[in-house]
């Protein structure tokens, strides 16, 4: 490296230190969101160039080869025209970073913005670039050293079967509430939205044209990708138009049972279709609209310069939240998954990605690459919320009657009125903006605000938050159509166990029976969620970002296994710091939320408190209400401790495989995908 190249990187380092000091030290005075964005863009330079790049030749490194193209990957070596497709670099990272970057980036960083802008935006550019880029590369080359195989698959070969039955199990049973949770905010999203439910329909007829085109050889990506892009500026802008025209607009004015069933049939269509023919169009397709809109939100920051509203730390990192409750640690770690570290992110690389990727150089791009990418849309997602005025912030998160949450925001030293309120709803086109909680309003109208502010129109603010909604809606469901078919994969390495012909992923019936049983499995409790407010999916909300991270933690002690056996121990600490953290977080989160005496926070506190609230009221119907909430909450608690009790099985069998490897105890069994060099053909 030559001296001008050493001296830009020393700059780019010592600008992104600078602007986490300002940060860091603000107290009381205005800062600009415009250091957060300095200090993302230097985190995620300096990472990929140094960070990654080590990574790549130093740790993943096994005899004298490091990542190289003369190893047939399994999209070479299997390719089965569909699951298994070697496919090009751009339209991979699309639809990796299009699955991974589900609803965390967006809402979880919301959320956590009422810790302050400081707790947040420190773990996400931490834990992303240390622990959440390292924990995605790392699962994505095992798996693809591999021949394509799944998480699960992998535990139970590289640590021991009974190991490796927990960790069917436990993933199985978290996928299913992660893809029910993401399906319900998707649909309460696009209810009564035809707008939304028109862009997104839009994306998939587009999305198959792309995909057989690409398919024939005739097309070239790029015909392929300014056809998709032109069907999807259609689809967006055109979707405005639709309240001109009633009779059309009926056809995608639908409520929430009607979009649930919808869902359904997509999530089951994904996962048996070819991936070429929908699924990877599809999230290729929809990076553009998620990196073209966050790149757009980071130039009208550019433009407005615009002040965080929200104090660095506030008083509600003693837990005392009117968002939700729990200490700043572990809770800011729980609720921003997705932009920092994410076990969801370790299905994706050992499901879909892994079995379409053509070259393992390409492994850092995407490994690594998207990881930091979503850090930047983390980032984003505060700025969004921290540049609205704290007091409309937490009116919006807050749950009550209007009167109630302007007197508890007010009290908590954060002014708003009711007229305030009133007058933002109206600008957003909106009937109220109280109780809006889940964070997806937050953010759409945080967004909504920069935009506005380039545009002259009265009507800007409206337009802008509608059309926020369905961004967050169509980022989502990405998601859901890989986390889909991830979920058929390891459903059928399950049933494998119980019936050889099952776990055949090249049998249409067994992948036809197997994503019935799973969508049935996840639709079942989106459902109930769609027509019991009190329980169902809702009730599994506060496990969502638990279940997420316990996820980390199985992918974290896979990737600690695996370098060992390497003979890599010098390097263990790029896995087993974060996994130790990870460990701490989600097992002191675990404890808090199913023991805390808070009935605002534990489980069975809460569940205790609103026995006894349902015993003093003389209403029945009221009372049972309390009774049926009580026990959702008891189960929730019997859920937690289920999850916890099989990721601490997992760690305890994960660290006797370290002890016996480290002391020669057992011997090292490489698979032969491992080391055996094979030409590319």
């Amino acid at each position: 490296m030559s001296v001008w190249k050493k001296l830009l990187w020393f700059a780019v380092s010592g600008l992104g230190v600078w602007a986490i000091v300002i940060l860091a030290l603000s107290r009381g005075e205005q800062i600009s969101a415009l250091w957060i964005i300095v200090a993302g863009l230097c985190a995620l330079c300096i990472s990929y160039r140094f960070y990654s790049s080590w990574l790549a030749t130093k740790v993943l490194v096994l005899n004298v080869l490091v990542l190289n193209d003369e190893r047939a990957t399994p999209a070479i070596l299997q390719n089965d025209s569909k699951d298994y497709v070697p496919t090009n670099r751009w339209m991979v990272f699309g639809h990796h970073f299009a699955a991974i970057a589900g609803p965390g980036p967006l809402v979880g960083p919301v959320l956590a913005a009422q810790f302050g802008f400081l707790p947040g935006t420190l773990w996400i550019l931490i834990g992303a670039t240390l622990g959440g880029g390292v924990h995605d590369m790392i699962v994505l080359f095992a798996s693809i050293r591999r021949r394509g195989k799944t998480l699960g698959q992998m535990v139970k070969e590289e640590i021991g079967r009974g190991v490796g039955a927990l960790a069917l199990i436990s993933v199985l049973a978290i996928m299913i509430i992660l893809l029910a949770v993401l399906a319900l905010v998707v649909v309460q999203a696009l209810a009564q939205s035809p707008w939304g439910v028109f862009t997104i329909a839009m994306t998939i007829p587009v999305a198959l044209i792309m995909g057989i085109g690409l398919r024939t050889g005739k097309v070239s990506v790029m015909a392929v990708t300014i056809f998709g892009l032109l069907g999807l500026a259609f689809g967006v802008w055109g979707g405005q138009f639709l309240a001109h025209f009633p009779a059309i607009e009926t056809w995608f004015r639908h409520d929430q049972k009607w979009l649930a069933w919808a869902i359904m049939i997509y999530g089951l269509a994904a996962s048996i279709l070819p991936v070429w023919m929908l699924l990877t169009p599809r999230d290729y397709l929809s990076t553009f609209l998620k990196l073209g809109t966050v790149a757009m939100l980071a130039a009208a920051v550019l433009l407005i310069n615009p002040t965080l509203q929200m104090p660095a730390i506030t008083k509600f990192i003693d837990g005392s939240g009117l968002v939700f409750a729990g200490p700043v640690f572990p809770f800011v770690c729980i609720t921003i998954a997705c932009g920092a570290v994410s076990g969801f992110h370790s299905l994706i690389a050992s499901g879909t990605t892994p079995k379409m990727v053509r070259r393992e150089s390409r492994i850092r791009s995407i490994g690594y690459g998207a990881m930091v990418t979503e850090m930047m849309v983390a980032l984003m997602a505060m700025i969004a919320a921290c540049v609205l005025q704290p007091g409309e912030y937490f009116a919006i998160n807050s749950k009550g009657t209007p009167a109630e949450v302007v007197e508890r925001v007010t009290a908590s030293g954060f002014p708003v009125t009711e007229q305030q309120m009133t007058r933002l709803a109206a600008d957003l086109g909106e009937s109220t903006m109280f109780s809006r909680a889940g964070g997806a309003p937050t953010f759409a109208v945080g967004m909504a605000h920069m935009f506005a502010r380039i545009s002259a129109k009265p009507t800007a603010l409206a337009l802008w938050y509608h059309f926020a909604i369905m961004f967050e809606a169509l980022f989502i469901l990405t998601t859901i159509d890989a986390g889909t078919r991830v979920g058929r994969f390891l459903l059928q390495d399950f049933l494998g166990n119980l019936w050889r012909p099952l776990g055949n992923t090249r049998s249409w019936s067994a992948n036809l029976f197997s994503s019935v049983l799973l969508v049935a499995a996840w639709g079942w409790f989106l459902y109930v969620g769609v027509i019991d407010p009190l329980g169902g999916i809702n009730s599994l909300w506060p496990l969502f970002g638990l279940a997420n991270q316990l996820l980390s933690v199985i992918a974290l002690c896979l990737g600690t296994t695996i370098l060992i056996k390497m003979h890599k121990a010098k390097y263990l600490f790029v896995t087993v710091l974060p996994l130790c953290f990870m460990c701490a977080v989600t097992f002191s989160a675990g404890y808090l939320k199913v023991f805390s005496p808070d009935p605002k926070l534990g489980f069975l506190s809460g569940a205790q408190s609103l026995l006894r609230e349902a015993a003093r009221i003389a209403d029945p119907a009221k009372a049972a209400d309390l009774a049926r909430q009580a026990s959702v909450w008891q189960f929730d608690a019997l859920v937690a401790v289920f999850f916890l009790g099989l990721v601490f099985l997992i760690v305890l069998g994960s660290a006797r495989q370290w002890w016996q490897l480290l002391r020669g105890t057992r011997r090292v069994a490489l698979h032969e995908s491992e080391f055996v060099r094979i030409s590319a053909t």
